[in-house]
């Protein structure tokens, strides 16, 4: 599979990654152009829909206002909904209590709550946000489970 290959990759460019990460954190926006420009030519070739490892494998933080948000779409109290669905982790945070993800159905790997989803999961792979060599570490990270950010991190690496 292209997008297993993909995150085998990641595990090989990842010294290389930090240590671009590192020597760039401190560029902010004035690298904003490239990443953005490597987020968009990464995610021309690799669809979301083909692999979904991140709503198999992790589990976005989710927000009051996400909790919220959803419960009032599927008709549930909020404490139902965190019930039902989300634990607080380490750092008191909500997230699933499993994996995969129990709003993604694994035959066609979309989301059932997709318009409301959390904005974790809008922003992910978090590759297009401003000031992203900010979060350049967490990029590293991601390369684990997002082939999309190998690609990313790969053309930044060159």
């Amino acid at each position: 599979m292209q997008y297993q290959s993909n995150l085998e990759k990641g595990k090989l460019l990842e010294v290389a990654a930090k240590k671009f990460v590192n020597k760039n954190k401190n560029k902010g926006p004035k690298l904003d152009k490239v990443i953005h420009e490597a987020h968009d030519r990464a995610f021309q070739k690799i669809d979301c829909l083909n692999c979904a490892n991140c709503c198999k494998t992790t589990s976005p933080i989710f927000r009051d206002i996400d909790i919220k948000r959803i419960s009032k779409e599927m008709r549930m109290k909020e404490q139902q909904f965190i019930q039902e669905y989300l634990i607080m982790d380490d750092e008191s945070d909500y997230v699933l209590q499993t994996a995969p993800c129990p709003f993604l159905n694994l035959t066609d790997n979309k989301c059932s709550i997709y318009e409301f989803r959390p904005s974790a999961c809008r922003e992910y792979p978090h590759t297009n946000r401003k000031n992203s060599i900010q979060i350049g570490l967490l990029h590293v990270k991601n390369m684990e489970v997002c082939p999309a950010v190998v690609e990313v991190m790969e053309q930044l690496i060159g």
